[in-house]
């Protein structure tokens, strides 16, 4: 089978894939023609699919999350790869092929990132940091498994939300080991609970979002895990005062750093600018991982990475 990773412009080629999302488009054609709008996907990536002058048996056959065999031609297209789909049809049982052989997943088992998250929370020595982090924790613990950290942005693959949260513990327990002033519980407590609410922000299977939730569309994930210290705080008898619910509570709302980029404060404590830079960092550099590790490795260049200012990464090689 090919994988979406080998594929360069011009291949001809036959495979197995998962439909990540379908639209039924229409061509600026007069009269207009219908076409599916496609993204294909297996373990090693994705690109976007084109099947041109499809039929109403077609928009009635393909759906979103389902198997589906592909003849297709790889061409470049605004400098960006994407597939001429000539032939597709839905997977048969005797092609034996299953829908988790094409869910790329974090390199670490999902087992492993919760208990190391589990392990890190009962290291907190603050009883009330920690009791807070686990009341929070306890509301998605068995999404926390398997949810993705994004929709498309990074680590938008299954246990991708777990994976990046304990590549941010390593990154804060180094930081908090070479500056003795940084508050070790407050900051731990903070990456993890910086992005736990996207496991309500966010409706995904596997691994893939299909949409924001309507809480993710109106409220977000840094205000509905803000409200969540505030219900932790409540219920546990601590007063919504304690410098440490507000310093968690603060950690949580500028972990973006910029209102326009969510934020309704900008970090003011230092553990804050730690979670910010700590996000960024891990974010940044997963992206360029993941842009490498899908793009063939007969291309010099990456497509364009919107988190990193809409560059391309460049292979160096010796």
């Amino acid at each position: 089978m090919t994988q979406i990773n080998q594929l360069k412009t011009q291949d001809e080629f036959v495979g197995y894939y998962l439909l990540k999302t379908l639209e039924v488009k229409q061509t600026n054609a007069n009269p207009p023609k219908d076409y599916l709008d496609m993204v294909l996907c297996d373990a090693t990536g994705e690109l976007p699919a084109k099947f041109w002058d499809a039929s109403s048996t077609d928009k009635e056959t393909f759906f979103p999350m389902g198997l589906v065999k592909v003849r297709g031609l790889v061409q470049t297209y605004r400098e960006k790869l994407q597939v001429k789909v000539m032939q597709i049809r839905p997977v048969k049982p005797e092609d034996e092929v299953k829908l988790t052989d094409f869910i790329r997943s974090a390199p670490i088992t999902p087992e492993t990132l919760v208990q190391t998250i589990q392990g890190v929370i009962a290291e907190i020595k603050d009883e009330e940091i920690r009791s807070l982090v686990q009341f929070c924790v306890g509301k998605v613990e068995e999404k926390l498994a398997v949810y993705p950290a994004a929709k498309t942005h990074h680590h938008a693959y299954f246990a991708g939300l777990a994976y990046h949260t304990v590549r941010m513990l390593e990154i804060g327990e180094f930081l908090c080991g070479q500056r003795p002033f940084l508050n070790r519980d407050l900051l731990k407590a903070g990456i993890i609970l910086h992005d736990i609410a996207k496991t309500e922000e966010l409706v995904a299977e596997l691994g893939i979002v299909s949409e924001y939730s309507t809480q993710g569309k109106l409220l977000g994930h840094i205000s509905m895990a803000s409200q969540w210290i505030t219900e932790a705080a409540i219920r546990l008898g601590i007063a919504l005062d304690s410098p440490k619910v507000v310093g968690l509570q603060h950690l949580v709302l500028s972990h973006h750093n910029l209102g326009e980029w969510g934020s309704p404060v900008q970090p003011q404590i230092a553990e804050a600018v730690a979670l910010h830079h700590i996000d960024a960092l891990d974010a940044k550099l997963q992206m360029a991982e993941d842009a490498l590790s899908t793009t063939p490795e007969s291309e010099e260049w990456t497509p364009y990475i919107r988190g990193l200012e809409n560059k391309g990464i460049y292979r160096l090689k010796w």
